[in-house]
């Protein structure tokens, strides 16, 4: 077997599942309308992400997947930013009629995603140096990031 074969399988491990985004991201930056894609998939996948990335300091895997978590939360900020840059007219943050608590996730503006995974960061980086150690903890870690993932199709179906 060549020797390149697994590098290019690893990189493509790595910047495959972001570039799925590119076509959803220009395809609302060319109707300059995000109708029909939900915000919550881009929650879904930053906090899976950013929870793997925890995960990872506590357990090592695989260098690609790594790469790919990290990819996949500048994939998603951006697809995040024009989600907001091209909001429907009429959507519930427009007239502040969220059903949801503290309108969580259906903010205004980008700057109040970025404070919320900020937070979220902060939260997830203190709870880390705290329990690093405990296995347990490390694989809940591994368990929640799947989880949360594993949830990706919700939102659409909802919507």
């Amino acid at each position: 077997m060549a020797s390149w074969i697994p590098t290019v399988a690893a990189v493509g491990m790595a910047i495959g599942p972001p570039l799925v985004y590119v076509d959803q991201a220009v395809s609302i930056v060319r109707k300059k309308d995000s109708t029909g894609f939900s915000r919550d998939v881009c929650a879904i996948l930053l906090i899976a992400n950013i929870t793997r990335c925890f995960f990872w300091l506590g357990d090592h895997f695989e260098l690609a997947l790594l790469v790919q978590s990290i990819l996949m939360i500048i994939a998603q900020l951006a697809l995040l930013y024009i989600c907001v840059r091209y909001r429907p007219r009429v959507s519930p943050e427009n007239f502040g009629a969220s059903s949801r608590p503290l309108s969580f996730w259906q903010w205004h503006t980008y700057a109040q995603y970025i404070e919320f995974l900020a937070g979220f960061i902060l939260c997830s980086a203190i709870l880390f140096l705290i329990f690093s150690r405990s296995e347990l903890y490390v694989t809940i870690l591994g368990f929640v990031a799947l989880g949360l993932e594993s949830t990706l199709p919700i939102p659409q179906l909802i919507r």
